[in-house]
Protein backbone atom coordinates (compact mmCIF):
# COMPACT_ATOMS: atom_id res chain seq x y z
CA UNK A 1 0.00 0.00 0.00
CA UNK A 2 3.00 2.45 0.79
CA UNK A 3 4.18 1.96 -3.30
CA UNK A 4 0.66 2.69 -4.15
CA UNK A 5 0.84 6.20 -1.88
CA UNK A 6 4.36 6.82 -3.51
CA UNK A 7 2.73 6.38 -7.07
CA UNK A 8 0.06 8.66 -6.12
CA UNK A 9 2.66 10.89 -4.92
CA UNK A 10 4.68 11.03 -8.16
CA UNK A 11 1.62 11.84 -10.36
CA UNK A 12 -0.09 13.94 -8.05
CA UNK A 13 0.57 18.03 -8.81
CA UNK A 14 2.61 19.98 -6.46
CA UNK A 15 -0.03 21.11 -4.85
CA UNK A 16 -2.29 18.58 -5.08
CA UNK A 17 -4.40 16.74 -2.15
CA UNK A 18 -4.91 13.37 -1.63
CA UNK A 19 -8.31 12.54 -0.34
CA UNK A 20 -8.35 9.43 1.87
CA UNK A 21 -12.19 8.17 1.79
CA UNK A 22 -12.82 4.70 3.43
CA UNK A 23 -15.35 2.93 5.44
CA UNK A 24 -14.13 1.83 9.03
CA UNK A 25 -14.65 -1.51 10.48
CA UNK A 26 -17.26 0.16 13.45
CA UNK A 27 -19.83 -3.00 14.01
CA UNK A 28 -22.26 -0.71 12.05
CA UNK A 29 -25.71 -0.76 12.74
CA UNK A 30 -28.62 -1.87 11.19
CA UNK A 31 -31.82 -0.08 11.53
CA UNK A 32 -35.40 -0.41 10.39
CA UNK A 33 -36.93 3.44 9.62
CA UNK A 34 -40.67 3.38 10.52
CA UNK A 35 -41.62 6.94 9.27
CA UNK A 36 -38.04 8.56 9.24
CA UNK A 37 -37.59 7.16 13.20
CA UNK A 38 -35.02 4.85 13.27
CA UNK A 39 -35.29 1.79 15.39
CA UNK A 40 -31.70 -0.38 15.82
CA UNK A 41 -32.35 -4.07 15.26
CA UNK A 42 -28.58 -4.83 16.15
CA UNK A 43 -25.32 -4.62 14.96
CA UNK A 44 -22.62 -6.09 12.35
CA UNK A 45 -19.78 -7.86 13.57
CA UNK A 46 -16.12 -6.63 11.97
CA UNK A 47 -13.99 -9.51 11.12
CA UNK A 48 -10.22 -9.41 11.32
CA UNK A 49 -9.80 -9.52 7.69
CA UNK A 50 -11.69 -5.69 7.53
CA UNK A 51 -10.07 -4.84 10.84
CA UNK A 52 -6.27 -5.76 9.41
CA UNK A 53 -7.29 -3.40 6.07
CA UNK A 54 -8.01 -0.57 8.26
CA UNK A 55 -4.93 -1.51 10.38
CA UNK A 56 -2.87 -1.80 6.83
CA UNK A 57 -4.58 1.71 5.20
CA UNK A 58 -3.67 3.24 8.42
CA UNK A 59 -0.01 2.27 8.64
CA UNK A 60 0.32 3.07 4.89
CA UNK A 61 -0.50 6.54 4.98
CA UNK A 62 1.41 7.26 8.61
CA UNK A 63 4.03 5.54 6.58
CA UNK A 64 3.91 8.31 3.88
CA UNK A 65 3.71 11.10 6.14
CA UNK A 66 6.16 10.16 7.95
CA UNK A 67 8.00 10.11 4.63
CA UNK A 68 7.72 13.31 4.06
CA UNK A 69 5.38 12.72 0.89
CA UNK A 70 2.43 13.85 2.59
CA UNK A 71 0.89 16.35 5.51
CA UNK A 72 -2.17 16.02 7.37
CA UNK A 73 -4.73 19.09 6.47
CA UNK A 74 -7.61 17.72 8.02
CA UNK A 75 -9.98 14.88 9.01
CA UNK A 76 -13.40 13.65 9.88
CA UNK A 77 -15.52 10.98 10.00
CA UNK A 78 -19.48 10.74 9.20
CA UNK A 79 -22.12 8.66 8.47
CA UNK A 80 -23.20 6.92 5.32
CA UNK A 81 -26.22 5.51 4.82
CA UNK A 82 -27.06 2.35 2.81
CA UNK A 83 -30.59 1.85 2.12
CA UNK A 84 -32.64 -1.77 0.86
CA UNK A 85 -36.02 -2.61 0.22
CA UNK A 86 -36.08 -5.52 2.96
CA UNK A 87 -34.00 -7.54 5.32
CA UNK A 88 -33.57 -9.90 2.71
CA UNK A 89 -32.49 -8.17 -0.03
CA UNK A 90 -29.82 -6.34 2.86
CA UNK A 91 -28.65 -10.18 4.13
CA UNK A 92 -28.39 -11.18 0.27
CA UNK A 93 -25.82 -8.11 -0.28
CA UNK A 94 -23.69 -8.26 2.98
CA UNK A 95 -22.86 -11.98 1.67
CA UNK A 96 -22.45 -11.26 -1.48
CA UNK A 97 -19.62 -8.37 -1.17
CA UNK A 98 -18.62 -7.50 2.23
CA UNK A 99 -18.66 -11.18 3.35
CA UNK A 100 -14.84 -11.26 4.17
CA UNK A 101 -15.15 -7.95 6.46
CA UNK A 102 -18.71 -8.04 8.32
CA UNK A 103 -21.18 -10.68 9.37
CA UNK A 104 -24.44 -10.24 10.08
CA UNK A 105 -25.58 -12.53 13.07
CA UNK A 106 -28.43 -14.71 12.94
CA UNK A 107 -30.32 -13.24 15.79
CA UNK A 108 -29.57 -9.28 14.03
CA UNK A 109 -30.91 -11.02 11.27
CA UNK A 110 -33.89 -12.40 13.35
CA UNK A 111 -34.76 -9.20 14.85
CA UNK A 112 -34.32 -7.05 11.99
CA UNK A 113 -37.28 -9.55 9.92
CA UNK A 114 -39.42 -9.12 12.81
CA UNK A 115 -39.04 -5.38 13.69
CA UNK A 116 -39.49 -4.76 9.61
CA UNK A 117 -42.36 -7.53 9.17
CA UNK A 118 -44.48 -5.48 12.72
CA UNK A 119 -43.61 -1.94 10.76
CA UNK A 120 -45.79 0.19 8.61
CA UNK A 121 -45.89 0.48 5.20
CA UNK A 122 -43.85 3.50 5.07
CA UNK A 123 -40.98 1.10 6.49
CA UNK A 124 -37.29 0.96 5.44
CA UNK A 125 -34.02 -1.49 6.28
CA UNK A 126 -30.90 0.37 6.08
CA UNK A 127 -26.92 0.25 7.53
CA UNK A 128 -25.30 3.30 9.08
CA UNK A 129 -22.10 2.74 7.37
CA UNK A 130 -18.80 4.92 9.55
CA UNK A 131 -16.86 6.98 7.13
CA UNK A 132 -13.56 8.26 7.03
CA UNK A 133 -12.11 10.94 5.41
CA UNK A 134 -9.01 12.51 5.91
CA UNK A 135 -7.34 14.83 3.26
CA UNK A 136 -3.32 15.32 2.56
CA UNK A 137 -0.78 17.67 1.08
CA UNK A 138 1.35 16.71 -1.01
CA UNK A 139 5.02 17.79 0.13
Amino acid sequence: MVHALEEVRRVLTPAGTLLDLRPLADSWPVEILEDGNPLETGRLTDLPTGLDDDQAANLAVEEAARRGWFKREGEQTFPLYVYWDNPEEMTDYINERWADFVEMGVGVQQTTRITWADAGDSRRVRMKLKMLLTSWQKQ
